[in-house]
């Protein structure tokens, strides 16, 4: 298995380099990569296109690292005796809207990741949200299984009874949140694509930002739930005629990365001092008054900056 997955990433890292330029991805798209071998895939192809998938399911889920059932949902990420369980997932925090009054009691939900620009200073406080993925350890599925899956809202039944998904479930909530802001995409006026495997990840940016990229993203969870003390912040993207992407996960069966490029956006790297260590955050500050942002800031997973 760790020959099959190092097969994997050396087949990203090789695309990555012929379409970025730069020798080696981002340790969270490597971790992404699917340990499906050649075969395995090819043998999942032919079970997909005859329809039989659903009887192999099991095998599947397990060999493809993806989440089959809602009872996939507690594993691993919810043993951590310092952070509380894993919070809702709440769509809303996709949203852009102004921040909450009260950001204490958002914070303590897992709620919208949103703020002034004036509380990121120099030794202030700021609540922080849960910046854990509810299901971080999926992988992507591999382009060519990808393409067979069915990933719309019109499909979604058909979605749900491949990977075994009981109605009104978790998964269920966390397929429908996924599929319809991804299929807001196509008529948003902001540039936003939804990656459901590595290479498709790569051929957006490029084609929205070209091939000289700088990548910053946030170091770990630490902080989640907390008041955290803000350390030093930096400013690492002040261009606002270039815009950046900002990609976060998704909860969904496999892994879906949401991309979204905006403008008058600044990116700020921002030291967050917790309880137990400290953390260095990636946030980003839009300017757009067009669409009602101003000044509202965002956690956001991973930044790409153009230059």
């Amino acid at each position: 298995m760790i020959l099959q997955s190092s097969k994997a990433e050396n087949s990203l890292s090789l695309y990555w380099e012929e379409h970025i330029g730069l020798p080696h991805p981002p340790h969270w798209l490597v971790a992404k990569t699917s340990p499906l071998s050649p075969h395995q895939m090819a043998m999942f192809m032919k079970l997909m296109e005859e329809n039989e998938l659903t009887f192999h399911l099991p095998s599947f889920c397990k060999q493809a690292n993806v989440a089959c059932s809602t009872n996939v949902l507690v594993k691993k990420t919810t043993n951590n005796r310092i952070l509380r369980p894993i919070a809702k997932w709440i769509s809303n925090k996709l949203k852009y809207s102004l921040p909450n009054e009260t950001p204490l009691s958002v914070a303590s939900q897992g709620g919208l990741p949103y703020f002034w620009e004036s509380i990121v200073k120099e030794r202030g406080l700021m609540p922080v949200p849960d910046l854990r993925d509810p299901m971080s350890f999926k992988s992507f599925i591999p382009r060519s299984l990808a393409l067979k899956i069915p990933f719309s809202f019109a499909q979604i039944e058909e979605l749900k009874k491949l990977f075994g998904v009981v109605d009104e479930s978790n998964m269920d909530e966390y397929i429908q949140d996924t599929l319809k802001i991804c299929e807001k995409c196509s008529i948003l006026e902001n540039q936003c694509f939804c990656s459901t495997h590595g290479e498709d990840l790569i051929d957006f940016i490029v084609k929205k930002l070209g091939n000289r990229l700088r990548i910053f993203g946030t170091e770990s969870v630490e902080g989640s739930y907390e008041n955290v003390t803000i350390g030093a912040v930096k400013l690492i993207h002040g261009n606002l005629t270039k815009p950046p992407a900002l990609c976060d996960s998704q909860p969904f069966p496999f892994q879906v990365y949401y991309c979204h490029v905006l403008r008058k956006v600044k990116v700020y790297a921002v030291e967050m001092h917790t309880r137990i260590k400290v953390n260095h955050a990636i946030m980003a500050c839009h300017y757009d008054t067009l669409v009602g942002i101003e000044t509202i800031l965002l956690f956001s997973c991973w930044a790409l900056c153009q230059g």
